[in-house]
């Protein structure tokens, strides 16, 4: 169910600190952590602690947490000091998401192409 921890999800998981993860901000609606195989030399993800499977979900769902997610972005772009960065959501497999737990990711420090991918 939409909002609801899943059992089998990486992000519930690190989320709920069964699964360690390199936390770079925390709010009471969303974690930021490093990801653990960075595309730029800044590659963070932002996820709303609750379980949406994918940011049109989140939208429609919980759009005040999806504002998190986007306000939490820009705070972690701050604090790296990235005064450019790119901000993705993949949704659906054709896309790339991998982990079917919403989340931006930042990418930043280095150049980046367009189009992407």
């Amino acid at each position: 169910m939409a909002g609801e921890p899943q059992e089998d999800c990486l992000f519930c998981k690190i989320v709920e600190g069964h699964i360690p993860a390199d936390v770079v901000r925390e709010t009471e609606t969303t974690v930021a952590f490093r990801d653990i195989n960075p595309q730029a030399p800044t590659h963070v993800l932002v996820i709303p602690k609750a379980h949406y499977v994918n940011a049109a979900e989140l939208a429609a769902g919980a759009p005040e947490v999806a504002a998190d997610v986007l306000r939490e972005a820009q705070a972690v772009a701050d604090e790296e000091k990235l005064d450019s960065y790119r901000l993705v959501f993949n949704t659906g497999s054709g896309a790339g998401q991998t982990v079917w737990h919403a989340h931006a990711h930042i990418l930043g420090g280095r150049g980046m192409q367009w189009p992407p991918g």
